[in-house]
């Protein structure tokens, strides 16, 4: 009875606002929430969140999550690890995790004086960009799929393995179950390689993230050549009944389970990381985000459409995430060139109703800016240490353009290396935090993001 009292007190007087947090790999997830919370709870360093400003949130509490089936997200052993003497980066996401934050909040405007203060639920829902990035083969047959990967990575070295292994293997053979398990080896391995070099539309990923599904036979298949089912009890027309079986079993219920009640939306990028791999990367990583964004125009599948009933995701940030790798200067260049990227998947969000932003931010800050002078030429550079040698070091990316159709257009283009210019990226080291009372981790525009996701509902 107490439960049921508690539910219906939260339904009627309790704000909750579900705030998804995604991205493709290493895009910084799990640093962008660990620096949110901490952000929130110690609110110095939030001067354009306006709730903050104002003086109007009166406290901030993390309390036990509503969802017992969902793992917690593990933010004190995450800020541990940034805030150590000797700080780290966390592992990244591998799941669905989930964090409730409530707010007590004081109204603002007219009823400032009238009500006392309300509290509002941050449920935070922690997940794989690469598992968002499985809704296109909701609308695919087995047969679709295999042509569409197969011509696709047929120009990959990173494929060369799996390529020869498929010459290999005849689809209308008998199965046999250690030929499958090395097919989707060999094809899990290719979409590890690829990922690494750059790719990013690195599907079915959950061969990428399998956790408790590993080595089951939902996972255990790949694309072959060929058209149609094949033999009964063939190698082919089994690797299909379990390619149809994923899109029942896992992809459905994610998007039933978990994506269908977000109401808020960000979506981290790495573009400078994309940039650096150069022009392909670039465009394939704007076409990932292309296909990231469709999860959120229902009416492009019947499956969604039956799924929202009516149900909007009402605001969604596109953010370029490690914004500290450049000096600030260059900042303005970084969100044109995030705007430009993801124009495409801005309008179909739009098209469902949804309010977008881009911007570029770090969640945390793990550079200091400075100006030097190389070859007589005044250099403004950012300060940091560097991952792999713990060394201290000045670092140049090189100058963004202007105009980001200088990016876009060679990379829409085809062209293997950028023409006029050399982009580089480092892995900067966490630094060392010393933080005054009342303050969070030092970021950059994390309060920006934060009031365009949240300042409505505060």
């Amino acid at each position: 009875m107490e439960n049921v009292q508690d539910t219906v007190s939260e339904t009627l007087f309790e704000q909750v606002i579900r705030l998804g947090v995604t991205g493709l790999a290493r895009s910084g997830k799990t640093v962008f929430i660990t620096s949110l919370v901490a952000n929130l709870l110690d609110r110095g360093r939030m001067p354009h969140l306006l709730a903050a400003s104002e003086g109007r949130i009166e406290a901030a509490f993390l309390q036990p999550q509503p969802d017992d089936t969902i793992p917690r997200f593990d933010y004190e052993h995450h800020l541990a690890t940034l805030t150590a003497r000797t700080p780290s980066w966390p592992e990244s996401t591998r799941a669905v995790s989930e964090l409730r934050l409530s707010l007590r909040v004081r109204r603002g405007g007219l009823l400032a004086g009238l009500q006392g203060p309300r509290t509002v639920h941050l449920d935070i829902v922690d997940y794989p960009g690469e598992w968002l990035l499985d809704l296109a083969l909701l609308d695919k047959g087995y047969d679709d799929w295999s042509a569409e990967v197969l011509e696709r990575i047929a120009a990959r070295a990173e494929a060369d393995a799996y390529r020869a292994l498929v010459e290999r293997t005849d689809p209308a053979a008998p199965l046999e179950e250690p030929q499958a398990k090395a097919l989707a080896a060999g094809f899990t391995a290719y979409l590890t390689a690829a990922r690494d070099a750059g790719y990013y539309d690195c599907t079915p990923g959950r061969f990428l993230l399998p956790g408790d599904l590993a080595g089951s036979p939902v996972l255990t298949f790949a694309p072959l050549p060929g058209q149609g089912d094949g033999p009964r009890k063939s190698l082919r027309r089994e690797m299909a009944r379990r390619f149809e079986a994923y899109k029942r079993e896992v992809v459905k219920p994610f998007f039933r389970e978990h994506f269908a009640r977000i109401d808020r939306q960000v979506v981290l990028v790495d573009a400078l990381g994309a940039i650096h791999k150069g022009p392909r990367a670039v465009e394939d990583m704007r076409g990932a985000m292309a296909d990231l964004l469709a999860a959120f125009r229902p009416g492009r599948n019947a499956f969604l459409t039956q799924l929202f009933q009516g149900r909007r995701v009402e605001r969604i940030l596109f953010a370029a995430t490690k914004a500290d790798h450049l000096h600030h200067s260059q900042h303005r260049q970084l969100t044109a060139i995030m705007q430009a990227l993801v124009r495409g998947a801005e309008d179909r969000a739009r098209f469902a109703g949804a309010e977008t932003a881009a911007m570029s931010i770090a969640s945390l800050r793990a550079t200091t800016e400075d100006t030097l002078t190389h070859d007589g030429e005044t250099l403004e550079v950012v300060r940091g240490t560097l991952l792999e040698t713990g060394k201290q070091a000045a670092f140049y990316p090189g100058a963004l353009p202007e105009d980001p159709s200088h990016l876009l257009s060679p990379a829409r283009a085809g062209a293997a290396e950028w023409l006029d210019a050399d982009f580089s990226v480092m892995r900067f080291a966490p630094a060392p935090l010393t933080l005054r009372p009342g303050d969070g981790p030092p970021h950059i525009r994390l309060d920006k993001a934060a009031q365009f996701l949240l300042g409505d509902r505060l």
